[in-house]
């Protein structure tokens, strides 16, 4: 064989070589790649998981609190006296115009 020949397969079992090494590279790459998404996959399933638990938690909360400010209306706490004396005063009026009313059709 000649020079030229030698040098040309030389060179293309240099490239072979070069492309081997890079698939290589690449398998590993994948397979990296292929770990990590079953990690997030996880990650995000546990994070649905807390996230349910949380809201769960959040309505179980909002429900106490409501019978909380129930039962501080029911005690007379200061914020509900207010509420109350408001409405009451609402109902008085609707009941004075109800009779001014009466007494002017009478």
């Amino acid at each position: 064989m000649n020079r030229s020949c030698v040098s040309f397969m030389s060179e293309n079992n240099q490239n072979v070589e070069l492309l081997e090494r890079n698939l290589v590279l690449l398998l590993n790459k994948l397979e990296e790649n292929h770990h990590a998404l079953q990690s997030l996959s996880q990650q995000l399933e546990e994070s649905k998981l807390m996230q349910s638990k949380i809201s769960d938690e959040n309505f179980t909360l909002k429900k106490a609190n409501a019978s909380l400010e129930m039962a501080n209306s029911l005690l007379g706490s200061n914020k509900s006296n207010t509420k109350t004396k408001n409405k009451i005063k609402a109902l008085i009026e609707q009941v004075e115009g109800c009779m001014i009313q009466l007494q002017n059709t009478a």
